[in-house]
């Protein structure tokens, strides 16, 4: 047993234990990997589906199918995930009360193998619907994933670790992107006739969660605070911790499970009830909804024509495309590394500076790309750059927050709210954005521009630093800000109380 020099506790733990490091890969694995396969596998064979729903057509009826006909049902294909992921996010959060966090997630499994087996059977059958039910089917999936893998990793991690266990959310969303796009390439699974087992590849990862997450822990919060089971929670404490850590981590949740007795989980609309959890409530808006407007979407539009200009030839296109996923995970590794020595804030607020400053760079290179050869090169610099800065702060951070901003008994309602808010702001990207680039064009950016200052300030000062702190004393600081607003606004009313000989003063406080 290693001993701090205070005395006889034991030190800090620095790494994960491998039990803890096997449960974050077999949640992840059929969790937001999966998500981040759906986002990308779809992407790569485009023209195959199209060209297939153009011949089942033709088949069917004899004639050519109208081209606004096959734009509007490609579209569904691909929007009709984020309307499965919005049901998701909506149920996410029930299902983790009724069916534990691990229980949820092995559950959630079977939506992703009926969806892949329903789109590789697609071609064969030569039912073009079945592409729709399945990427509804994925989306339900993804949407079931993102709300209870950060609700699991949150609630397993050692206090001092939460950051870095907490970034395995998007550490494998970057990796499923990173693969997706990957097994698309020619030379693997892009080739045209292949795509029915491209798109069937997406069961693969649930069927090894299937395998392996089993064999790890239900989340020792669930255990103690939601099923009362005590010897259940400090076994799993013990898996997770080790023999020399789980004491400590048991106190704290002793305390938390004393402030919560007698409360029930509170429903959502609940949480809008609470006067004392409304900053924490409009940091779950803010964030949210930041993190999907602020212009990462834009970038993956642009990337295309500025890697044309760099003069990378159209068939080599892909590649680079896989440089900008690998770019990703690579960054969102390093903010594992980096979030419980620096700190959240310090992350995403840096983040979004920098992000606000690749807005006004790449906006300057696209207006002048024709002044200069090495304009183009700029641009190309900046989509890199923004890539890393989403990467290192909003990409990683956000999830991480959704986590800590709440207690055992508020958490699965504020994660059905981040995945509403989460999910609508993904949806408006996709239908707004199309008509921001065709108004703008490269002034765009300038939108984004004012989401990153916005969301960078906001943040800098109304969020307060989460690391190193237990969920308890996360909320006591959000109510001890509360009640200095109070006593503020009591200040402020008495003194123009006195000032006025005694007259009645209506006065608001926030």
């Amino acid at each position: 047993m290693t001993l701090n020099q205070a005395g006889g506790a034991p030190a800090e733990r620095k790494f994960p234990n491998r039990s803890l490091v096997f449960a974050v890969c077999a949640a992840g694995i059929g969790g937001t990997f999966q998500y981040g396969l759906n986002v990308s596998v779809i992407n790569g064979p485009s023209q195959a589906v199209q060209t297939f729903i153009n011949h089942t057509w033709l088949e069917r009826y004899q004639a050519t199918i109208p081209g606004h006909t096959l734009t509007l049902l490609w579209s569904t294909i691909v929007s009709i995930f984020t309307l499965g992921g919005l049901l998701g996010g909506c149920i996410g959060g029930t299902l983790s009360v009724k069916l534990g966090r691990k229980g949820s997630l092995l559950a959630n499994n079977g939506f992703a193998i009926v969806a892949a087996l329903l789109m590789g059977l697609s071609s064969p059958t030569g039912l073009f619907e079945l592409l729709i039910v399945g990427r509804f089917l994925s989306g339900l999936n993804a949407g079931i994933a993102l709300c209870v893998q950060p609700l699991y990793l949150g609630e397993i991690a050692p206090t001092a670790l939460r950051g870095s266990i907490s970034i395995g959310t998007v550490v494998f969303i970057t990796g499923g992107i990173l693969t997706g796009q990957l097994l698309g390439l020619k030379e693997l699974l892009g080739d045209e006739g292949l795509w029915p087992l491209l798109l069937a590849t997406t069961c693969l990862p649930a069927l090894l969660q299937l395998l392996a997450l089993p064999f790890c822990p239900e989340s020792p919060r669930f255990l103690l605070m939601d099923r009362g089971d005590e010897e259940a929670c400090e076994e799993a404490l013990k898996r997770f911790n080790g023999l020399d850590h789980f004491e400590k981590e048991r106190e704290d949740m002793e305390s938390e499970r004393i402030l919560a007795l007698g409360v029930q989980t509170l429903k959502p609309w609940e949480l809008f009830e609470d006067r004392s959890l409304r900053w924490q409530l409009l940091t779950v808006f803010v964030i949210n909804s930041a993190q999907q407007l602020n212009g990462i979407n834009a970038i993956y539009f642009y990337a295309d024509s500025v890697f044309r200009q760099c003069g990378i030839a159209a068939d080599k296109i892909p590649y680079a495309t896989v440089g900008t996923g690998a770019c990703e995970c690579i960054t969102a590794l390093t903010c594992g590394l980096l979030i419980d020595r620096l700190g959240r804030r310090v992350l995403i607020v840096g983040g979004y500076f920098l992000m606000s400053v690749c807005c006004v760079g790449f906006t300057l290179s696209l207006t002048y790309q024709d002044a200069s050869p090495a304009l183009p090169y700029v641009s190309m610099a900046c989509i890199f750059a923004f890539i890393l800065s989403f990467g290192l702060g909003p990409g990683g951070v956000t999830n991480i927050l959704n986590t800590e901003l709440f207690t055992q008994t508020t958490r699965p309602a504020a994660y059905i709210i981040s995945g509403v808010v989460s999910w609508l702001s993904f949806f408006t990207v996709g239908m707004v954005f199309p008509f921001i680039v065709t108004g703008l064009q490269q002034y765009s950016f300038l939108v984004f521009l004012v989401v990153c200052i916005g969301a960078g300030a906001y943040i800098l000062f109304v969020v307060p630093e989460t690391k190193g702190k237990t969920f308890l004393e996360i909320h006591q600081e959000f109510q001890m800000g509360e009640e200095k607003e109070k006593s503020g606004g009591e200040t402020i009313a008495s003194t123009l109380y006195e000032h006025t000989g005694g007259e009645t003063i209506a006065s608001t406080t926030l």
